[in-house]
């Protein structure tokens, strides 16, 4: 920061000056593919309305190192850095410096207008899909410094990236490792139970999202158990009226709460172990399972192949997936002593804080480098106007 303080002292004394990018760049739209020349692999990825390829391709049409913006959809004006070569798709809007333009380096005009990315996506008209018009990226205005304070800038927050990418990639690994011991743990040489023979199920009723409100009785919907929980929860993110909840089916602490129904084979019959005082609200679409066994071994088992491969087999539906209460009943677990089961638990939790704790582990040291990486980038990206 001295450093680059300090240069602009010396070279811009008077502030740095501000070109629109319309002035700069050409703002132009890729190519639409039709689906079937999409694959779910390839060389190429395709960039559209999303913040991610939605799929990919034998051809590109745009070359490596260069920048994508996010035309249309809920990711309009979402700003992704391509280090490889791609296909732009129609939903995609891509820069290209105009002849003679030779006052910017491209990857500083990424993080100029990733910094702005929230600002972009606000600029997004229209109902059903929306879209960032080109006028708002053409009137948009860029700084434009010296190109040794820009590529100062570059360098210390390319720093900042390759950490996060470390870190993320350390935290992937601990993912695996954990899934291994997991799958270990959990595969113990136990006698095996049906949850139908060691625990009741009930469904939820009458809860929808349209019902919550800021204070009441906590509650649990369906959808949140795999948007939203973990393994476990002392705390709910919603409430419901008093007089509503006296209607509603309640789990009491130590039940699992699961979700009946899902849009993918994955999510549906995903578990949270409810660990809070007193009892909470269930929605339908949901259904509560009280048991005498340890709540947080419970949960992890729902987490393991060996209960994915049971569930799939009873999955009904298309679009919408579904297991039933009766075809959980049937599902078999593994039960050593309530001792061996808090030891389980004990093991489990130290690697689910280490992976998924937003106040402990990976996740954590992940959060604070984001947050310190935003808070230079605004810092670094912070230009008085020439005067």
């Amino acid at each position: 920061m001295a450093k680059i303080k300090q240069i602009l002292e010396k070279m811009c004394p008077n502030g740095v000056k501000f070109r629109k990018l319309g002035e700069i760049c050409e703002i132009n739209t890729g190519t639409q593919l039709n689906k079937d020349l999409l694959t779910d692999e390839g060389e190429y990825p395709v960039m559209n309305g999303g913040s991610s390829p939605s799929g990919f391709h034998d051809a590109y049409n745009v070359e490596a190192n260069s920048i994508a913006i996010s035309q249309g959809g809920a990711s309009a004006g979402f700003v992704n850095w391509m280090s490889t070569p791609y296909w732009a798709g129609a939903h995609c809007y891509t820069l290209k410096f105009k002849e003679g333009c030779d006052e910017l380096l491209t990857r500083f005009l990424y993080f100029v207008l990733k910094n702005n990315q929230d600002f972009l996506s606000r600029k997004k008209r229209g109902a059903g899909i929306p879209g960032l018009p080109r006028e708002v990226l053409r009137d948009f205005e860029i700084p434009v410094p010296p190109l040794s304070v820009q590529r100062e800038i570059v360098s210390v927050l390319d720093r900042f990236t390759d950490l996060e990418a470390e870190l993320e990639a350390e935290l992937e690994a601990r993912r695996q490792q954990y899934a291994f011991y997991r799958e270990q743990l959990l595969a113990i040489d136990a006698p095996t139970r049906t949850l139908g023979e060691i625990g009741t199920f009930v469904r939820g009723n009458g809860l929808q999202k349209k019902d919550f409100v800021e204070e009441g009785v906590p509650c649990i919907h369906y959808g949140q158990i795999y948007t939203y929980y973990g393994t476990s929860a002392t705390k709910t993110k919603t409430f419901v009226s008093p007089e509503l909840a006296k209607r509603l089916k309640k789990a009491q602490s130590g039940d699992l709460v699961i979700a009946l129904t899902s849009e993918n084979v994955e999510d549906v019959c995903k578990a949270v172990a409810w660990l809070g005082d007193g009892e909470i609200a269930i929605s339908g679409d949901a259904c509560i399972f009280s048991h005498k066994q340890n709540p947080k071994y419970i949960a992890y088992y729902f987490q393991t192949d060996a209960f994915f491969q049971q569930k799939k087999r009873m999955v009904s539906g298309t679009k919408v997936m579904r297991v039933s209460r009766e075809s959980l009943a049937k599902i078999t677990i593994p039960l050593p002593p309530l001792s061996e089961q808090s030891r389980i638990v004990d093991i489990l939790d130290r690697f689910d804080a280490l992976t998924t704790s937003l106040t402990e582990g990976l996740p954590a040291e992940i959060e604070a480098r984001r947050q310190q990486y935003a808070y230079y980038r605004e810092q670094l990206l912070h230009f008085e106007p020439l005067h």
